[in-house]
Parts: structure tokens; C-alpha cells; sequence
């Protein structure tokens, strides 16, 4: 009697709304081309805030993307994750009647950093202006952390498992290596990853309290990590989901498998102790490794968390050297989200998009209005690399100290 083929997690759908493409194929047409949408935050009731730029999304109608019944009781950030779970479910070529055949078979899983702070200061109006019969039903779950997990789910009909990952922006990472092991463990399909909307007054000024927050007002100069003019991240909104599923299965009704989740890894390391986070990222990176089954050597990209904060970003570049350098080799490292800002919880999910991207297409996306690099990088810079990338690295950090490396092998290797 043969064994049974192991199970493996394999990507095989991308949704994607991000501030330089509402959509996938958008998404990466301005990765590639390292397009920077950075720009004077517009969010009404943001106008006098020291916060001066931000990636925000002025291409997406909830309104069409969501249904009305779904609209009234879900914040944006769910907004957004109900729009990409939408398109990774098409993407992957799992239409309703799929899932509707094996409902216990697809679960949800999402990271979420800060939750639904527009709706809960909406209705907190509401309460304080008007009085408490003016505050909705839906105060008491739209703001919540498993909004989207639980709202994905129940749209949908999936009554697999479902979960949500609440650790700092290192979650989103977190989210889709919870979804791997998930599959691995017999579960079919997984919708998973991440998506914030942390512009509106309320998270914003929350936002403020963090000393790595950048309030530059030139938009090419906000949020520009490894160089001597580093002066703090710059907030985004949108994010991107996933399908994961098992390999073996999405091949055999014929999918495409854009990648694998081969590794994953994640560490503790304490809030504003970037120095410390340079032995963390890497213990991580080589956990991630391991559970690859990978060389360091066999790393063909990174996607660097690249925050900004000239502490951090040493720490970064010297925890890369630690696993890189002692084989002798400067791997390629890429931060394409300078061009859009950091996503907080979603930051990572997108960059792990854009990794599969690259492998797809063949070609590294450079890191936007990053030029005058002072740490020893090869970082990829101007324009687009041209390469064969077959595995890359994504890390990923929060403000309150975790660390998570993810590593992703093409989906023909």
C-alpha cells in the first residue's frame, strides 16, 4: 500500500486592494515599475494632524464591491477584505458552487493591527452628539479584531476552521503561516491574510503616539528606510488575501500553484528595543529556514521589513548579514512598499503578493524613492531587477516587538 503524498501548502490565489493598484494585476503593474503613491493624506478630519503623508486608497467603491446587507455593519478594513477575498477566491478558480459543495473544508484566518477605528468613531459620535439610541447594533462587532474573519466566513458559507491573528504587524506573516499548518493538518482551502484602514482621525491620532511614525511633508522624502535620511515609516491602508490550499489537490482539479509556504518562523523581542531585534529577526529567518529544509544560500530575494527608524533599519541590515554574509553572499533585498507605505498588519501580506509576483514574472521590484543605501545592502534600487527568483524571503516587525520570516518556494520548484 503507497504512503499517502505529504501535504503541502501552496498559494494558488491573489486578491489585492492596495493604494498603487485596486486589484492584482494593478497592484503589481506599479510594483514592477516602482511607482511611488505617496501623497498629502486627504481623510476628512486628518487635515490639521502632524501626520502629513500616507498611502491612501481613492480607487475603491465599497459600494459595489460589498453588499448592502454586509456594508452597514463592517468597517473599511473588512471592506477591503471582504473585496480581496472576493478576488483570491476568483483568482484560484474557486467559484461558490466549489465551496459550496464542502463547506467544512475552507476556513478563514486574517491579522488585524488596529481593527475598525472609522466605525467606532462614527458611532462613539454618534453616542457623545445625539445620544444612545443613535448608536447601531453594529458598534459591538464592526470595530473587532475578527471582524473580517467572521464576516468573510459568514458571506461565504465556510465552516472550516477560522481564526484571526492579533500580533502587531509581524500578524500578517503570522496569519498565513496559521493557514499552512491548517492545510497540512487536512483542513482543504484557507482564506487568509490581511487588511487595515488606520487613516481615519481617530487612528491617526492614536498613531501619533509612536515615535517612529514619520511626519515628513514631502512625500518622496516621508518614508525612505536605509538611507542617512530615514525618518520614521509613513501608514497605509488596504492589504491583500490569499487562497492556500493543499498542493497535491489544487493540481489535481487543475489550478495553478503560484508558490509554496515552505517556512515560517516568528520571535519576541520586545517594544523600542530595535536593537535587540537584530538577533530576533534572525533566529526567526533561520527558523524559517529550517523548517524550509532551505540553504541560505538557496535565498534568491528579500523582502525587507525596512521601517524606517535608523536603529531598525541597522538592525535589519545586520541581522540579514548574520544568516547571508557568513556564506560569503549579499542577497538581493527589496522593499517595495516605500512606495506605498507600511500597511501595518497587511504590510507583509502584500510584499508576500508581490514576492509571488516576482517569482511569476521573473524580475525583483525595486524599492521607491530609496537611492543614497548607507548600510551594506544590495538593495535593489531605481528600477526593476531583472532575475529568476525562486525563493524568497519575507520578514516582517512590529512596533511592540515581534519578528517573522516567511520563506516561499516558486510553485514549479
Amino acid at each position: 500500500m503507497s504512503e499517502p503524498y505529504p501535504r503541502r501548502a501552496a498559494v494558488t490565489g491573489i486578491g489585492v486592494v492596495a493604494p498603487n493598484g485596486n486589484g492584482t494585476d494593478a497592484f503589481w503593474k506599479s510594483t514592477e515599475a516602482g511607482l511611488s503613491v505617496l501623497g498629502r493624506v486627504t481623510r476628512e478630519g486628518c487635515e490639521h494632524l502632524p501626520l502629513r503623508v500616507a498611502g491612501e486608497i481613492r480607487d475603491f467603491e465599497a459600494t459595489t464591491a460589498v453588499e448592502e446587507r454586509y456594508l452597514v455593519q463592517t468597517d473599511r478594513f473588512t471592506h477591503f477584505a471582504l473585496a480581496a477575498a472576493d478576488r483570491a477566491l476568483d483568482d484560484a478558480g474557486l467559484g461558490r458552487a466549489d465551496t459550496d459543495e464542502a463547506p467544512f473544508s475552507v476556513g478563514v484566518v486574517t491579522a488585524a493591527g488596529s481593527g475598525g477605528g472609522e466605525f467606532g468613531q462614527r458611532e462613539l459620535q454618534q453616542l457623545w452628539g445625539k445620544g444612545s439610541r443613535f448608536v447601531g447594533p453594529y458598534q459591538s462587532i464592526a470595530w473587532f479584531y475578527a471582524a473580517s474573519t467572521g464576516q468573510i466566513s459568514i458571506r461565504r458559507g465556510f465552516k472550516g476552521p477560522c481564526g484571526v491573528v492579533a500580533s502587531d504587524e509581524a500578524g500578517g506573516l503570522d496569519a498565513l503561516a496559521h493557514a499552512a499548518r491548517a492545510v497540512r493538518r487536512g483542513t482543504d482551502v484557507l482564506v487568509a491574510g490581511s487588511t487595515e484602514a488606520p487613516l481615519a482621525p481617530y487612528s491617526v491620532v492614536c498613531q501619533l503616539g509612536y515615535p517612529e511614525l514619520s511626519t515628513e511633508e514631502d512625500p518622496t522624502r516621508a518614508y525612505r528606510p536605509f538611507t542617512s535620511a530615514a525618518c520614521g515609516f509613513v501608514p497605509a491602508e488596504g492589504g491583500a488575501m490569499l487562497v492556500v490550499e493543499d498542493e497535491g489537490s489544487a493540481r489535481e482539479r487543475g489550478a495553478e500553484v503560484r508558490a509554496r509556504i515552505a517556512g515560517h518562523a516568528a520571535t519576541f523581542t520586545g517594544a523600542g528595543r530595535w536593537e535587540r531585534s537584530r538577533e530576533g529577526l534572525a533566529h526567526a529567518v533561520r527558523g524559517a529556514l529550517a523548517e524550509a529544509r532551505c540553504a541560505p544560500e538557496e535565498i534568491d530575494v528579500v523582502f525587507a521589513d525596512a521601517l524606517g527608524v535608523p536603529e531598525a533599519d541597522r538592525a535589519e541590515a545586520l541581522a540579514i548579514a548574520d544568516v547571508f554574509g557568513a556564506h560569503g553572499r549579499r542577497v538581493p533585498v527589496t522593499a517595495p512598499k516605500t512606495g506605498i507605505g507600511r500597511a501595518y498588519g497587511a504590510a507583509p501580506v502584500l510584499d508576500v503578493a508581490a514576492a509571488v509576483l516576482a517569482m511569476r514574472h521573473g524580475v525583483i521590484p525595486p524599492t521607491p524613492n530609496v537611492f543614497d543605501v548607507c548600510h551594506d545592502l544590495d538593495l535593489v534600487t531605481g528600477a526593476a531587477r531583472a532575475a529568476e527568483p525562486r525563493t524568497a524571503l519575507v520578514l516582517s516587525r512590529g512596533l511592540m516587538g515581534s519578528n517573522s520570516a516567511l520563506v516561499l518556494r516558486h510553485g514549479a520548484a
